[in-house]
């Protein structure tokens, strides 16, 4: 029970920061002037395929008889893991990590220029990638337990038990 439980949980970490970062990803189109660069309408499609595939994931992780193949849900957490990884780098990389405050910066780069309201882009860009090194952690755990669970269902916590091998009574 305790890996359901967990899977859960993971799961539902994984939709809070999809659905925070669809909304401020959202926010930065909505508000842009003449346009995004390439990385905000990125973060946009790991957004929306983290979002689809989580109504196939969660329902997986409550019951079993969603599961089609057993290696799906491994291939779909690899996925989401690996999109969320690209786009927390490529995001940082874009954003430079320097200071909101510092003017020069917030009206030069791609990301943060191109909105009336430069600095509020900038706090939006950098949340948005501090959410998906969030995401890109909660994939990468579920990812464990996923593949754990593919290999056969040993993701209890008992341990000490060998399944598999023939019992005392069967000497």
């Amino acid at each position: 029970m305790p890996p359901k439980i967990i899977g859960l949980g993971l799961r539902g970490l994984q939709f809070f920061w999809t659905l925070l970062i669809m909304a401020l990803v959202g926010n930065m189109i909505h508000e842009a002037i003449g346009g995004n660069p390439s990385i905000v309408n990125y973060v946009m499609f790991v957004a929306v395929i983290s979002m689809l595939s989580l109504f196939y994931l969660i329902a997986a992780t409550i019951s079993e008889g969603f599961v089609i193949i057993p290696i799906l849900p491994v291939v779909v957490d690899g996925l989401n893991t690996l999109f969320f990884l690209i786009g927390g780098i490529a995001l940082a990389a874009y954003l430079g990590v320097h200071s909101c405050g510092n003017i020069p910066y917030v009206t030069t780069n791609s990301v943060t220029s191109g909105s009336i309201d430069e600095t509020k882009r900038c706090h939006e860009g950098q949340a948005v990638c501090a959410f998906l090194w969030f995401g890109f952690l909660t994939y990468l755990a579920s990812l464990a337990f996923s593949a754990m669970e593919a290999r056969g269902g040993s993701t209890s916590f008992r341990g000490g038990i060998r399944r598999g091998g023939p019992s005392m009574s069967q000497v």
